[in-house]
């Protein structure tokens, strides 16, 4: 994850957090957009054509609404000869995912096989297996639309040859490292080391050794030792709380443009804000959705108050705001292009 941003199209690289700060490989790989998808995802660099998406690594966070928007930015970028960086914080799971999608949608691959030609230039690649799940699900119920909808939109046909190529020697690449061991498919059997740290591994957990369960070899062997034991109660709070992950933080859409003005917050219309930096001539693109509102209300706990909850002075859920607290997915539409 620290060896720095990789290249898994001609145009196209997928890096971490660190990597989309660092001003040398910006330069040095010639990046001109980037899309950012992490937690926090904000502008970085005013010079930079940028587009934000709020999302968690977690198994239950929809990436496939973002798909179109996604697909739109990369192409639109690459068409006109610019270099694209898809970044989340560790550059394994989002930003493969949305790497993974792309490529179905521009070549005829499989997702499996999609997600093999990222990896082959990128061996951490591997995204969490809710992911995996909507790539899947995008494979069978929405990439002939998506693929339709993209040839319709940019009918150049500038990059299908060149894509593809790569795509083939990529997965000549990858089954080369994989008998080479330089490369898993994050199904190393336990005890076995991993070539690329993915999978668990005997190193970082050995089992632990159990005590005798008598004491003869205290003092002369008269007495009888009993070895502790843990109490159900015990091992049963033990995993609840080691299993225990939290739910997925807004499934939101936006990006910060370097300046005051934002997208417009409304319950029930739709907004695009598109600002460009009249310094350094960068554009960014902002948008999000209520629904995160509402699937955290559905499955908040219904834990009964003893009195009516009164929101502290200054809480963004106070009043009128209960219901603008996300930004939700525009119906007008975005033209890549004008970037």
């Amino acid at each position: 994850m620290g060896n720095g941003m990789n290249k898994v199209l001609p145009g196209l690289y997928v890096g971490n957090y660190r990597d989309s700060k660092d001003p040398v490989q910006l330069d040095k790989y010639k990046i001109t957009h980037i899309l950012s998808i992490h937690d926090a995802a904000r502008r970085l660099h005013s010079d930079k054509h940028y587009l934000c998406i709020m999302a968690s690594d977690s198994p239950d966070q929809n990436l496939t609404q973002y798909f179109s928007l996604c697909n739109d930015f990369i192409h639109a970028a690459r068409l006109r000869d610019g270099n694209v960086l898809i970044h989340c914080l560790a550059g394994m799971s989002r930003s493969v995912t949305v790497a993974v999608a792309y490529i179905m949608s521009v070549t005829p691959l499989t997702w499996r096989e999609a997600l093999k030609v990222v990896r082959a230039g990128r061996a951490v690649a591997n995204p969490n297996l809710g992911f995996q799940r909507q790539l899947q699900e995008f494979e069978t119920y929405k990439l002939v639309e998506e693929r339709r909808r993209l040839k319709e939109r940019y009918p150049s046909l500038a990059l299908a040859d060149r894509d593809l190529t790569e795509c083939r020697a990529m997965l000549d690449s990858y089954q080369t490292m994989l008998s080479e061991r330089t490369i898993c498919e994050g199904k190393c059997a336990m005890g076995r080391q991993c070539p690329t740290g993915l999978c668990r591994t005997g190193s970082k957990r050995q089992p632990r050794a159990r005590k005798p369960s008598n004491a003869s070899s205290v003092g002369d062997g008269a007495g009888v030792g009993v070895g502790l034991k843990r109490s159900p109660s015990s091992l049963s709070t033990a995993s609840t709380v080691s299993s225990y992950r939290p739910r997925s933080s807004p499934a939101g859409l936006y990006s910060y443009t370097g300046g005051t003005a934002r997208p417009i917050r409304s319950a029930s219309g739709m907004s695009v804000t598109r600002v460009t930096d009249p310094v350094g001539g960068g554009t960014a693109v902002a948008v999000g959705g209520t629904e995160y509102s509402r699937r955290r209300a559905a499955s908040a706990p219904a834990t009964p108050a003893l009195s009516p909850a009164s929101s502290p002075p200054g809480s963004p859920h106070r009043g009128s705001h209960r219901s603008s607290c996300a930004w939700i997915i525009p119906s007008v539409k975005w033209d890549p292009e004008s970037l």
